[in-house]
């Protein structure tokens, strides 16, 4: 049971991705998050074991950022000797400190929030950068971000770049301008699926968050996430779907249920 025959081109980057992704907000953060219940952090030796579980069952995806507390500055020693088999994704825009969010979109911030992840990760490039928006897309978009990560992307310190964002309007734009987008997509939400059809036609790289709901998911009678990854997976322009978990069982099982629709779909 492995993802590895099912990897996914991310639009014309060149970066092939698990169809699951390794989300790690939970390795560095369990204040103010949207989780249904409340998690103390893992240990180093949790998420080495996590780590080498998610490995061993295909995901080569990590999304961190900074916004996940210390979920970077923790990643950066656990994977030492491990660089060439992840895929790293990582953000810049958003900070939280003492318990709030702030947002700085400008080229300095922009600039200094890639090289501090580039130390915090122990890593000399990052495969993905992704604008963590603010919910304001058109305006984020239209300030320094989207410029100064296409001059890193050009200085090789990234290798792509997109757009987190909350809108449709800031999705397409953002791939009319970078390389992919983080779309809200799952059982409940379905308003941004134009971003998704958009993508399709221009050959543009899709992750998917909240493909569970952050863990809301619930459907009546139904197995939540066979049916939230079937959705998910069954639309062309996805290239992976961020699923965080700190718990082994929630992974393998993740994977299992992924594997197998990705299968009944041959």
């Amino acid at each position: 049971m492995s993802l590895l025959p099912y990897y996914r081109e991310l639009g014309d980057t060149g970066l092939r991705l698990s169809p699951l992704g390794l989300g790690t907000v939970k390795f560095g953060r369990n204040q103010g998050v949207k989780y249904p219940n409340q998690f103390a952090l893992p240990s180093d030796q949790a998420i080495r074991n996590l780590l080498a579980q998610a490995h061993d069952l295909g995901v080569n995806l990590l999304d961190t950022a900074p916004a996940y507390g210390t979920s970077e500055e923790r990643l950066g020693p656990l994977l030492k000797g491990q660089r060439q088999q992840w895929l790293i994704c990582t953000k810049v825009g958003e900070e939280f400190d003492n318990g709030e969010s702030h947002f700085d979109f400008s080229a300095r911030h922009t600039q200094a929030s890639v090289e501090r992840s580039l130390r915090r990760l122990q890593t000399d490039y990052l495969d993905l950068v992704l604008v963590h928006s603010d919910g304001n897309d058109l305006q984020v978009l239209d300030d320094e971000v989207y410029p100064t990560l296409q001059k890193l992307k050009q200085q090789g310190l990234i290798r792509a770049f997109g757009f987190s964002g909350k809108t449709v309007e800031g999705g397409i734009r953002a791939l009319e301008q970078g390389d992919c987008a983080m779309v809200t997509y799952n059982l409940k939400e379905q308003s941004e699926r134009p971003v998704l059809d958009f993508a399709l036609s221009h050959n543009k790289g899709i992750l998917i968050k909240k493909a569970l709901a952050s863990g809301h998911l619930c459907l009546a009678g139904e197995d939540p996430v066979q049916q939230g990854l079937k959705l998910v997976l069954a639309h062309p322009a996805v290239a992976s779907a961020i699923v965080g978990t700190i718990t082994p069982l929630h992974l393998e099982q993740n994977v299992h249920t992924a594997v197998a629709l990705l299968v009944s779909q041959e």
